[in-house]
């Protein structure tokens, strides 16, 4: 995938496929360590012993969509040619999570990519999503909450266009001033 957001949006509805009602996303990037670390972390229903290392197979799927599960392996094969791995865990009834490392100057590294769509695709759903998102660089940190977004907005559903627009619009300008300005890497 082009974008690291890409691959986190599928994480996101595999874990809203397996009935996540809550995601947590957290991106961290020491510029001193050369480190980016990435994790996702739901409520899902979670995944016998067996499932988490079928999961990581590409030719794995629990969908009856389609033969294929390219998404975690993708992702991992992006994260180990960045110099880092990809870990999952889980447990059935308690949720499954995400652990991403990789270099954060590694020349193979895709841009982060539009966050902001990302999260608003999200949230962009019928069924209620508590989604947190959480991004610190240098110390730097933004973030996101549905739950205080539900706050304000009261019954207003996120499924409209006009908040889905400005959640894209806050979380991409909050990462701009993160990056001070500077193009996302």
């Amino acid at each position: 995938m082009e974008e690291l957001a890409l691959h986190l949006l599928d994480l996101m509805e595999n874990s809203l496929a397996a009935g996540a009602c809550r995601l947590e996303l957290k991106i961290r990037e020491d510029i001193a360590a050369n480190l980016m670390a990435i994790e996702l972390v739901d409520d899902g229903r979670g995944m016998e012993e067996g499932e988490i290392k079928a999961a990581l197979d590409p030719f794995f799927t629990t969908r009856t969509s389609r033969r294929v599960g390219l998404g975690l392996s993708l992702f991992r094969a992006t994260a180990r040619q960045c110099g880092g791995d990809l870990t999952l865990s889980s447990r059935p009834g308690a949720g499954t999570r995400v652990a991403v490392i990789m270099e954060l100057n590694h020349v193979d590294r895709p841009p982060l990519g539009d966050m902001g769509a990302t999260i608003a695709a999200a949230l962009a759903r019928e069924l209620p999503l508590e989604l947190y998102y959480r991004h610190e660089r240098d110390g730097k940190v933004f973030e996101f909450s549905s739950t205080r977004l539900k706050e304000i907005l009261g019954d207003i559903p996120f499924n409209l266009a006009p908040v889905l627009t400005w959640v894209r619009d806050f979380v991409n300008g909050g990462l701009q001033k993160l990056y001070g300005g500077e193009d996302r890497l």
